[in-house]
């Protein structure tokens, strides 16, 4: 789980500083390798995130998830997904993405993983691991199939966001995001720079924003929380998808590598 973790990290995220003025940090010149720092105060702000987030066995949000692609003349286009996430631990998941791309629909009931395009009625089922952490890892190695908010609904979020930690430092509060007020810190691996704003009070993450150290676009990727409850009890049909029996079956395997129509001058990137 751990490597799949971060390769989605590489794949899903990425962040700036912001515009905090941070005069300690902020004078650290960027081409020097972060020291080995990891101050108190941002890791319990990690632990209680992890431990609101655990502390019940149903939850649902609401992701939206922006992320750049170079274009052909150098600047980052932007691309969107809305994603509706519904899950109950230990054995039950689902996925309602819409965006710039063709709506998806992942599902995982506890013994089948299924992922359902409605508009082209294309359905891909297989049979899944007993736990969600571990459906996402064979999902991803199986089928491509990765969410940019997998450190969130994992079992134990804090585990996996400090494995490989080497800095954290706490920034300050702001009042601008999620319509409360969050604390915002900073944490960073050899590979990934991340910093998230996390409800003061209630303790749920509100933004995340990454860059990764390896990537020479310097790529930004940022994904807003809302809409949270921590005590969704959905039936057991509610993590099937419906009205299947006329979809056509595929295999659950990653997509073929698209290529752009005749005449599309800029990339296109499906989510």
């Amino acid at each position: 789980m751990r490597a799949y973790l971060q390769h989605v990290r590489l794949l899903s995220l990425s962040l700036v500083l912001g515009v905090f003025a941070v005069p300690l940090h902020a004078a650290q010149s960027p081409a020097d390798p972060p020291a080995a720092q990891l101050e108190p105060k941002a890791l319990d702000i990690l632990k209680a995130m992890s431990a609101r987030l655990t502390s019940t066995q149903g939850l649902s949000f609401k992701a939206v998830t922006t992320y750049e692609k170079p274009s052909r003349l150098g600047p980052p286009l932007t691309y969107s997904s809305v994603a509706l996430v519904t899950e109950q631990r230990p054995d039950q998941l689902r996925v309602m993405t819409s965006g710039d791309g063709p709506a998806t629909e992942f599902y995982y009931d506890g013994k089948q993983a299924y992922a359902f395009e409605r508009k082209d009625n294309l359905l891909a089922q297989v049979d899944a691991p007993p736990t969600i952490d571990a459906t996402l890892e064979a999902a991803y190695q199986r089928a491509a199939i990765y969410f940019p908010f997998t450190d969130v609904i994992v079992a134990d979020p804090y585990k996996d966001l400090s494995t490989d930690m080497r800095v954290a430092f706490y920034i300050g509060q702001s009042t601008v995001v999620g319509d409360t007020t969050t604390d915002v810190i900073a944490y960073a691996s050899d590979s990934v720079f991340v910093q998230a704003w996390i409800g003061t009070e209630d303790k749920l993450p509100r933004r995340l924003r990454a860059v990764f150290l390896d990537d020479p676009s310097r790529s930004r990727h940022q994904i807003d929380f809302s809409d949270w409850k921590l005590s969704s009890a959905m039936p057991a049909a509610f993590f099937k998808p419906e009205n299947i029996e006329s979809a056509h079956r595929i295999t659950f395997a990653p997509p073929p590598a698209l290529s752009a129509p005749q005449g599309v001058k800029e990339p296109v990137t499906k989510p």
